[in-house]
């Protein structure tokens, strides 16, 4: 969807925090469909590359968590239904680059570009600052963020509301807020806007903030996932809460805390019913979901005759309760049937020495993968193969210094030279998930 130009500024009018602000934004159709919404913002980046490539930095890349999981949810979405099905808000000040207005625009989204000429673009630094740790990526602001919230799109296109999968980058505590607001909001516009339609509770998905994956956030975090579908830390992230690193002494994912994180996180609400998705680069993703208990009633038929070996004791002793001389009998027998839930690594799409040739910068990794798991999910998909969906999202957003290359042969998308589809399905043949 093409953003409209920005306003000029004009001064007479107010600063930003006062009454009046000089903003502007586009609409999106009451009637759109749609499938993925993140709260992540979009940022600008200045990416400092490792003193050890003597490379100038990159500027004015498009970045931000909200921008890297629209990515991952547009890159399965092409145009033009189902591109359109995936959304964002796109903050831009006064100094908002109009090549990036055209560059985010041909991904032919729903995303909202809204303008406010009195202030500048979020923008961040990215580089390895930490002359004491080399390969400690650092990030701070350049200017002033502005967050985003559920009244930012209840204001600008209470559509987004009705989104099937909704992405959130957040402390435990401002998840537990948004959740509810989100939620709360969402069903006053079902029942004012479509009150003959019925609704179900989106898929929630958080990755927690990295600054307050903390012990002292440990119990947050606890009463925070019973709010959320699906959980996504990194793995310096989990063993954070924890108290932990996440790493090896050689520097490497540490698989085994990443697993026993996983079931300590889980066996705090045993009657909840939640996943964790653990993101640990290189060595792939980790799946724990706890399983659950599901009651079903079967009738069984009273047994007559001698014992043999195949007689079920159960149902013997049942058939000889109801009575004598009865040809049969039956009875409702309660039975539970067990979700044993998920416990299973996925590897990345590149690993070993073909992944240290094509990796060339990992920024926006995580958050692509979130967005690919979160419009799988919308669309039906199981939770393993909506890791599949994320780790081939990734796979193109670490390619390259920002954003994979689109081009379009007539109909036909391809990112960096390549066919999403493809990629996805040789990926799902090399870990046994495909058809």
């Amino acid at each position: 969807m093409t953003p409209p130009p920005p306003a000029e500024p004009d001064p007479t009018d107010a600063v930003a925090g006062e009454e009046e602000v000089l903003e502007s934004w586009n609409e999106i159709p009451p009637t759109q469909e749609i499938d993925f919404v993140t709260l992540g913002m979009f940022i600008i980046d200045e990416i400092h590359h490792p003193p050890s490539l003597s490379l100038p930095p990159s500027l004015n890349i498009p970045g931000g968590a909200g921008t890297y999981s629209l990515l991952g949810a547009r890159l399965f979405s092409p145009p033009p239904l189902l591109s359109s099905t995936t959304s964002m808000i796109i903050d831009c000040g006064s100094d908002f680059p109009p090549s990036l207005s055209a560059h985010l625009s041909s991904w032919q989204t729903s995303a909202v570009f809204r303008h406010n000429a009195d202030r500048l673009t979020t923008k961040g630094y990215n580089g390895y600052s930490n002359p004491l740790d080399p390969s400690h990526r650092s990030f701070r602001y350049l200017t002033p963020k502005r967050r985003l919230t559920t009244d930012d799109l209840a204001s600008l296109s209470p559509v987004l509301l009705t989104t099937k999968s909704l992405h959130l980058i957040c402390s435990p505590l401002r998840c537990q807020e948004l959740v509810t607001t989100f939620l709360s909001a969402r069903k006053r516009y079902y029942s004012q806007q479509r009150p003959s339609e019925e609704h179900t509770r989106p898929v929630i998905i958080w990755e927690p903030v990295p600054d307050l994956c903390t012990p002292e956030e440990l119990l947050n975090c606890t009463n925070t996932l019973p709010m959320v579908d699906v959980c996504s830390p990194n793995h310096a992230e989990l063993a954070g809460f924890l108290g932990g690193t996440g790493v090896l002494e050689d520097g490497g994912v540490d698989a085994l805390a990443v697993e026993k994180g996983c079931e300590q996180l889980l066996a705090s609400m045993p009657l909840q019913s939640y996943t964790l998705v653990v993101r640990a680069g290189e060595k792939g993703a980790y799946i724990a979901r706890n399983g659950g208990r599901k009651r079903t009633m079967k009738k069984v038929v009273g047994h007559r005759g001698g014992l043999t070996k195949e007689t079920d004791m159960e149902e013997l002793f049942r058939g000889l309760v109801m009575g004598v001389g009865e040809e049969e009998g039956v009875v409702a027998r309660e039975e539970i049937e067990v979700d044993e839930g998920v416990e299973r690594w996925l590897p990345a799409y590149w690993t070993g020495e073909e992944g240290r040739e094509k990796v060339k910068d990992a920024t926006g990794g995580g958050n692509t993968f979130l967005g690919g798991l979160g419009v799988a999910l919308a669309r039906g998909k199981g939770i393993e193969e909506a890791v599949g969906w994320g780790a081939v999202a990734a796979s193109f957003a670490i390619e390259q210094v920002g954003m994979p290359e689109l081009k379009r042969e007539g109909e036909e998308e391809r990112w960096n030279g390549e066919r999403v589809g493809d990629r996805l399905k040789s990926f799902m043949e090399r870990v046994g998930l495909g058809e």
